[in-house]
């Protein structure tokens, strides 16, 4: 289910209803989408799509979801499962380091907006294209793909963490902060033509 029915748990329709409620950044795009139906009982989903000078720069995933028995492997009755992905400078790309920074940009978008969470596991995935033949004349491509799953320390704070999850796509597109919070340096943006 993607919008909570009235037989949804009050708590759940609460998280949802602080979703929609958030205020994200203008760049950032967010529209339901179906969610999954297996993972727990309740569920929902949004899509999100980034763009900056007209260009669509970065795209993710954000799930909320709820098992009002608990599960022991969340320690919770929440879970959120993301995904984020956006394309990079081939240099960028290459960067041994840019698992670790990746997940870091996570870390401190949640950090920054003071919240607590638990359990956090997730991937961070590089992939590079080269062209040849009659692609040749095409640059080379990079991109990051950036999943994760964690619990919130507090159901209340729903909206918090996809702001949050907001902030980490704003950082994987290569925009830089918000006035009031980003701690981390911007990259330089993914797609589109590079500036002269």
């Amino acid at each position: 289910m993607n919008g909570p029915g009235a037989e949804a748990p009050y708590a759940f329709r609460r998280a949802v209803a602080a979703l929609g409620s958030a205020r994200v950044r203008p760049e950032v795009r967010l529209a339901p989408m179906p969610a999954p139906r297996r993972l727990a009982p309740y569920a929902h989903a949004l899509e999100a799509a980034v763009t900056a000078d007209g260009t669509e720069v970065a795209d993710g995933r954000f799930v909320l979801l709820h098992s009002p028995q608990g599960d022991d492997n969340w320690r919770g009755e929440f879970r959120v499962v993301t995904l984020a992905r956006a394309d990079l400078d081939p240099e960028l790309g290459a960067d041994p380091l840019l698992p670790e920074v990746a997940w870091s940009w996570l870390t401190e978008a949640l950090e920054g907006r003071g919240l607590t969470w638990l359990e956090p596991s997730g991937t961070v995935t590089r992939a590079g294209s080269y062209f040849f033949g009659g692609l040749g004349d095409r640059p080379p491509r990079s991109e990051v793909e950036l999943r994760a799953s964690w619990t919130p320390g507090d159901a209340e704070e729903a909206a918090g963490h996809l702001l949050a999850w907001c902030a980490l796509l704003a950082q994987c597109a290569g925009l830089p902060p918000e006035a009031a919070g980003g701690t981390v340096a911007a990259f330089p943006r993914r797609r589109g033509p590079r500036p002269v």
